[in-house]
């Protein structure tokens, strides 16, 4: 792990594996709520605890999940991820590109309704103070390739300390976690001259 959130990097191969809905989903649970069981997760990501199970192994193999030190009687195996998260880049070759298009296509459907779950379930229960930070924008930018990587990067760097708070360190009060929803959505060259 190489970069400021110590998340997971992704080969291509690994981006096969993860793009699968209940796949996500365990994992998506396991960084958010910490160490589980098949026999847990299996309600919350919509399969039987077997198939969870086997997901799980198939996870572990990709280096995404691991068994967790936690105790238990031992007669259920618990899992955690191996990170808070996971990043990939499209590699220069069609298999990497095509890995990455099908892990993203999950992704986004995956993300779709979060938005309009988190306004009618979660957006009601807020506290003003809350609210005021809360919500979503929509702005375009007029930068370059290399200009945008500059700007994920301030952004990540930004963010950094708060991504790497230990959920076991000492408590700062008030803390909640938040999930940030950032695409970056570069539009399609034109044909006014510009260059790609």
């Amino acid at each position: 792990m190489s970069n400021p959130y110590d998340d997971v990097e992704l080969s291509p191969r690994s981006m096969r594996a993860l793009a699968h809905p209940t796949r996500l989903a365990i994992l998506d649970r396991l960084q958010r709520h910490g160490p589980s069981t098949a026999t847990a997760l299996a309600p919350e990501v919509g399969a039987t605890p077997s198939v969870t199970s086997w997901h799980l192994r198939h996870l572990a193999e990709h280096g995404l999940v691991r068994d967790a030190e936690v105790e238990s009687d031992g007669r259920q195996r618990w899992w955690e991820a191996v990170g808070r998260g996971f990043r990939f880049t499209p590699a220069p070759d069609e298999d990497g590109r095509d890995a990455a298009t099908l892990l993203e296509h999950v992704l986004f459907d995956q993300a779709r309704d979060r938005p309009q779950a988190w306004a009618r379930e979660t957006e009601p229960l807020l506290e003003a103070a809350w609210r005021r930070s809360a919500g979503l924008s929509d702005t375009t930018v007029l930068v370059t390739a290399d200009e945008l990587e500059q700007v994920e990067a301030a952004i990540e760097a930004v963010l950094a300390p708060y991504v790497l708070r230990k959920s076991g360190g000492p408590a700062v009060e008030g803390t909640r976690p938040v999930r940030l929803l950032r695409y970056v959505l570069p539009e399609a060259p034109t044909d006014t001259g510009e260059s790609a």
